[in-house]
């Protein structure tokens, strides 16, 4: 009598599509797969959108104003924009789902590619900086889009569906850089400066990536994941053991989670960024410097999947402490090595893409697994601003390091830094039971059950 009157009150609580969901774990395993498919189609897309426009984005601030002095200025408008939006998209998941936060992050950014088009047709330095700072909202958007997949994965299955929408990014981000010419050659034939072709690949692929989430992404996995823990949480029961943290938010893993994330960004940054200078000091040509970049980038991303299992498998703390040693083991080659050794320099570098991998996959599942779904976008886009924030300021120092030093001590440094997240993890490991709150409660029932 009791669970027919607690079922009678729910079926009033939550739309009759939700309720089903509610009951049914195969319909929730189906819609996990429905959304990873639709992420990784997205993502697809969205790598497309990112690597198009970045590859030339320098070269075209160049041509505009007439100086190298600008080039960095673009990807400082970029990784602004970014951070800015990874806090934006992440309350508009919260509050809307996440159909509606990356679908507009998309969106916008495909406006900021327009825009810079436009810029370029009637050569406007204003606009053309006002887009590029829009443009960065795709990019945030492309970065949390990976979060999407974990919404209604089980424990074992997070830091695999995170791999699954990294990787699908890299198809898109190999091709973008490749169809340059293409797309020159494109706008050329109608009449827009060759420099901003590429932009018209990065407009429809981010339009296309938003268009994808908006249409097919329903239901939407976030709603459906926090309706679920909210019943769980009423019911005083957990009906899986893979989401028995969905009643609380560990504050210690969320700190834990963002702290490998942002070390690993800023150091892989840092080293990445001075290696075509330090390369180019000793007398690699371009090809050598493209080469060198080529194998990290693909070691960032490629491997992804085998990351994701032994993230799901191994344990997060333990492959956060990989990341660790991968990054200490990167950064001592990188100092040592000789600088006229391409197979060095190229096995440093593959390392450093290997150890931010594990950094970025780990943190992230540590976030998903610290944060009950009420809460969980908020915080994740908040994380990813200081993510975003951590690159730029690994690039920036750089710089000013090897400027004042060597590249041998810029490498060092980043290898003892990345030292930081093996006692980062121990800690996280020796969490007080305090530190484990009970989520804020987000239906009547539950208001009054927490009275």
């Amino acid at each position: 009598m009791i669970l027919k009157e607690v079922d009678t009150k729910r079926s009033k609580q939550q739309p009759v599509w939700l309720q089903e969901y509610i009951d049914s774990p195969e319909k929730q395993k189906q819609l996990y797969k429905k959304t990873l498919k639709i992420v990784i189609l997205s993502q697809m897309f969205g790598g497309a959108g990112l690597a198009a426009g970045i590859t030339v984005g320098a070269l075209l601030a160049q041509e505009m104003l007439g100086t190298e002095s600008a080039a960095g200025i673009p990807v400082a408008l970029l990784t602004l924009g970014s951070a800015g939006a990874a806090l934006l998209v992440g309350r508009l998941s919260q509050r809307f789902g996440r159909r509606a936060g990356l679908a507009t992050g998309f969106l916008a950014g495909g406006l900021g590619a327009i825009g810079v088009i436009i810029a370029a047709l009637i050569n406007s330095v204003v606009l053309l900086f006002a887009s590029l700072l829009i443009y960065g909202v795709g990019t945030a958007a492309n970065l949390q889009a990976r979060y999407a997949g974990t919404d209604l994965a089980t424990a074992k299955q997070r830091a695999t569906a995170v791999s699954m929408a990294m990787v699908s990014t890299t198809f898109g981000a190999v091709a973008g850089p490749n169809l340059v010419d293409v797309m020159g050659e494109f706008a050329h034939s109608i009449g827009v400066p060759t420099l901003a072709g590429p932009f018209i690949l990065a407009a429809a692929a981010f339009i296309l990536a938003g268009l994808v989430l908006l249409i097919f992404l329903r239901p939407d996995p976030l709603i459906v994941s926090t309706a679920i823990a909210n019943v769980q949480k009423e019911d005083g029961t957990v009906q899986a053991e893979s989401n028995s943290e969905s009643s609380t938010i560990n504050k210690r893993g969320i700190v834990v989670g963002a702290t490998v994330m942002i070390l690993t960004q800023f150091v892989m940054t840092a080293i990445m960024t001075m290696t075509p200078i330090h390369m180019g000091h000793h007398g690699h040509d371009l090809s050598e410097v493209g080469l060198v970049i080529g194998f990290h980038i693909g070691a960032m991303y490629f491997l992804s999947p085998l990351t994701g299992l032994l993230v799901d498998n191994i344990g997060r703390t333990a492959m956060a402490v990989a990341s660790g040693i991968t990054l200490l083991a990167s950064g001592m080659l990188a100092a040592f090595a000789p600088a006229d050794s391409l197979a060095l320099l190229i096995c440093a570098l593959v390392l450093l893409g290997v150890g931010w991998n594990f950094g970025l996959i780990s943190g992230t599942a540590l976030i998903v697994d610290a944060t009950h779904p009420s809460i969980r976008a908020k915080t994740q886009g908040s994380v990813d601003v200081l993510f975003a924030l951590s690159g730029a300021s690994g690039g920036a120092l750089s710089g000013m390091v090897v400027a004042h030093s060597s590249y041998a001590v810029l490498s060092i440094s980043g290898a003892i830094l990345s030292l930081l997240l093996i006692p980062i993890v121990v800690w996280s490991r020796k969490a007080p039971s305090k530190e484990l709150i009970e989520a804020p409660p987000h239906t009547y029932q539950e208001k009054r059950h927490a009275k």
